[in-house]
């Protein structure tokens, strides 16, 4: 549609919200960052390399 997503900081409160959080991120301008994303990699087998395989660019970042 007409309306641009424009990354930002998100939290992932669940599985399916993850994934909705993921593809969004993927579509908007900008980064976006996703919070408390054990809720998708216990969902999803390797999404991430699923992902990239297809052209995303993603990054992990471990916080202490």
């Amino acid at each position: 549609g007409p309306t641009k997503l424009y990354g930002d900081k998100v939290t992932a409160t669940d599985l399916r919200c993850g994934a909705s959080l993921v593809i969004a991120g993927l579509i908007a301008e900008g980064t976006t960052e996703i919070h408390d994303i054990y809720h998708i990699d216990r969902g999803y087998d390797d999404l991430t390399g699923k992902l990239e395989r297809c052209g995303a660019h993603i990054y992990r970042e471990m916080i202490d």
